[in-house]
């Protein structure tokens, strides 16, 4: 079952941080979307900065509680509680229906949407997995010389 977007989760929102957070979500079950979903729902209830160290917290021993602790990475986390917190900052008052309509780059391959702020070297560093790292400008020179070519 996927919980980010079953009609019971979206019904429930308490039961679903409870569940990522006593690490009683069944593997498997904390696919792309409901890390969203749960990012999305701690930044309506809590300022950024304590949002994200909950988030990170929880997260981090989620992963642990599965057995896929050297997964957590903390500059892909941090940079989707940046952007999923600008977003709901840019529509308020929107539903997470809403939320997840207007914004699909969040749900797709994570992998291009975080090119447009990192190079693949940046985000393979080990300081990168184990601290937030600023976006980088090879990032963005990359990018444009890919699309000046396209022209």
């Amino acid at each position: 079952m996927n919980l980010a977007t079953s009609r019971d989760a979206l019904l429930d929102e308490d039961a679903l941080i409870d569940a990522f957070e006593t690490c009683t979500l069944p593997k498997g079950a904390l696919d792309h979307a409901a890390h969203v979903r749960v990012a999305w729902i701690y930044l309506q209830d809590l300022p950024l900065v304590r949002a994200l160290e909950r988030f990170a917290v929880s997260l981090k021993r989620y992963a642990q509680s599965v057995g896929a602790d050297g997964l957590y990475h903390e500059t892909i986390t941090w940079t989707y509680m940046f952007l999923i917190n600008e977003r709901r900052e840019r529509a308020p008052g929107s539903s997470w229906e809403e939320f997840a309509a207007a914004n699909p780059d969040l749900f797709g391959d994570h992998k291009q949407l975080l090119s447009r702020y990192y190079s693949q070297e940046t985000l393979h560093s080990d300081l990168a997995r184990r601290t937030f790292v600023m976006p980088d400008a090879s990032a963005r020179i990359h990018r444009r010389r890919r699309y000046s070519t396209m022209r």
